[in-house]
């Protein structure tokens, strides 16, 4: 994915959600900044953050909008 795909789906009017994934096949998160030419932020569910290459993601998927249940224990 590049910065600009994902500054696409991150400014997309109106906002939808989204998710990005790993080329491993794990989501890595919901909601994202831009961080460099080739990095972003991306900020999860537990308030933590990881800083992700771009050219780690295999894709964005959009959401339906409604908030995924939080684990439990």
């Amino acid at each position: 994915m590049t910065v600009e795909q994902l500054m696409q789906v991150v400014h997309a009017q109106p906002f939808q959600p989204f998710r990005l994934n790993m080329a491993d096949g794990r989501p890595c998160g919901d909601r994202a900044m831009k961080s460099g030419c080739r990095t972003v932020i991306v900020f999860k569910p537990d308030e933590l953050f990881e800083v992700v290459d771009l050219l780690l993601v295999a894709s964005s998927q959009i959401l339906n909008g409604k908030r995924r249940p939080r684990k439990t224990g």
